[in-house]
Order: C-alpha cells, then structure tokens, then sequence
C-alpha cells in the first residue's frame, strides 16, 4: 500500500509540473463576462512559451481606456499546496479598483492551481535561499501579464498599478525598477518570502538573507512603494516588515511602510478580506491618488 501511494504521489507530481499539451496557445479572453463587475476569464503569457497562464479580469462599464491594476498573489514552497490553489481573485479589492476607474488582472503564475507547468520562482531551501532570483522571477511573471493586457485597446498604455501579496508582493518590489511612466504605483501587502519557516508563526527563514535582496531591489528602484502591513501578520511582523522597508530604502529606494489594525484572526490575509481592504482603503487611496469612487454598474 505505501508504495502504492508512493509511486501515485511521484506520478501526480510529474503531472503537476508537466507543460500542458497543445497545438497551439491562444491569449486574450476565453469567456464571457459575468457578474460581479464583468468578471472574465482570461488567458495571458507566461515566461513558459507553451502555457498561458489563466487570469480573471475585472473592470468598470464602458470601453475604456481604463487604468490597469494588477493583482500578484501569495505563494507557497508546498508543491501540493500550490496545485492545490483555488484561482485567486482578491474579490474585495478588485471591487475597490473597479468602483475608482480601474480595470483589474488577477493572474495566475506558473506552478500554481490550473495553470501548472514548472515553479520557476522556486527559493530553494531555508539556508541556502536563493530570494533575489525567485523575486525576480516573480517580477518576470507581473511584468509579462501586464505588458499583454496593457496592448489592449481598452487599456490606458500608462500609469498601471502593481499590487502583490506576500510572494507577489516580494516580486513587485524587484519590478519596482521598471519605466515609471508604465507603472505609477506599487502597493506591498506584506511583502517577503520565507515566512512561517518550518510553519512557526513569526519565524523567517533566513531573514538576513531576506534583507539583503531587499536592499538589492532597493539599488535600481524607480517606482515608489506603499508597503501594508497588518498589526497581527504573523509571517512578517511590522518590526520585521520594517526591516525589509528600510533595507529597500538602504538601497536607493522608496518605501513607505504603513501598519494597519489588526484584521481576523491572521492579519497576513486581510487583502483577501472585505474588512482587510476597509482597513486599508484610505492608505491605498492615498498611495494610488484615487478619485472618489463613481457608480459601477453591473452586466
């Protein structure tokens, strides 16, 4: 029976991280629109050229152009987990780009939930984490998604907006060295990698490493940064948090660490909550310099 399991578990992890087969890969959108606020599917690049990674797209009535905002999600080092991961959609705060004018990606990398293929932002392990090269390859994934989308006639070509989650927020930080006439803002909910080392709350794994990549990031900055963090985050504490903001800044770049209330019982989820982005509304209005939301009205 164990070997059974054994050689199953082998054969669903082969499945896992297989690129798909398919004549030919196709972009854009791969539904139809639906509520709330024109929720589609949609496929875009991904650095793998034989899949596309899956993407939810959100945005306000009319055709456009719209500011674009795009969503990067958490991550984990659990293979399993990863496969395991619904399709994130940030529901909560897509609702708040939405009502401001914003049209909202959401996608999917590599190694995660329906998209599959190879984890090509992989750390490796705990004392040999490798933290500049998978934010990097983070960065590589936003930048792809975002640069598809922005080609799109109802896409303003200007001024998006980078919004990342813990891993995803750790890969905007690298891309915080991209045109800032491409993208205007970027918006940290607790930004890193290695949290919840050996799963121990308010345990890092190699933290100094952690902030050394942060100020590497920092050297070629050139968006500024807004980073949120949740007084109750247990993968990275606001002291902690503050680290890797100053490290950043050490390096030549610009981050303004900001700690919110605690939100439910684990403040490192609160953008996945309604009362998560209530929390940070007047923080992300101000980073971003939103108007005053209009009527959205749903198809």
């Amino acid at each position: 029976m164990r070997l059974f399991n054994t050689t199953a578990l082998l054969s669903l992890l082969v499945l896992l991280t297989a690129s798909p087969v398919c004549a030919q890969i196709t972009f854009g959108a791969s539904g139809a629109e639906s509520a709330p606020f024109r929720r589609q599917e949609w496929r875009v690049p991904s650095p793998d050229t034989d899949i596309a990674a899956r993407a939810l797209l959100f945005r306000p009535a009319g055709s456009g152009p719209f500011r674009l905002a795009v969503i990067a999600h958490a991550s984990t080092q659990n293979v399993l987990r990863r496969a395991q991961m619904p399709q994130p959609e940030y529901r909560a705060l897509a609702a708040f780009l939405v009502a401001r004018g914003f049209a909202v990606l959401v996608p999917e990398r590599l190694g995660h939930g329906a998209t599959g293929g190879r984890y090509v932002e992989d750390q490796g392990g705990c004392d040999e984490a490798d933290y500049a090269r998978a934010g990097r390859a983070t960065a590589e994934e936003i930048s792809l998604a975002l640069d598809y989308l922005q080609k799109q006639d109802f896409i303003r070509k200007d001024a998006a907006v980078v919004i990342g989650h813990s891993a995803g927020g750790w890969g905007a930080l690298a891309l915080a060295d991209a045109d800032p006439k491409t993208i205007s803002a970027i918006i940290a909910f607790a930004p890193g990698r290695g949290g919840h080392a050996n799963d121990e709350p308010n345990k890092v794994c190699a933290p100094h490493t952690l902030l050394a990549a942060a100020a590497e990031f920092g050297k070629a900055a050139r968006i500024p940064v807004t980073s949120l963090v949740a007084a109750n985050d247990s993968y990275f504490t606001p002291a902690f948090s503050k680290e890797i903001a100053n490290a950043f800044r050490g390096g030549g770049g610009k981050d303004d660490v900001r700690i919110l209330p605690a939100v439910g019982s684990e403040g490192h989820w609160m953008i996945e909550l309604d009362a998560g982005v209530q929390a940070a509304s007047s923080e992300l209005a101000r980073a971003l310099n939103l108007p005053k939301p209009v009527a959205t009205k749903k198809p």
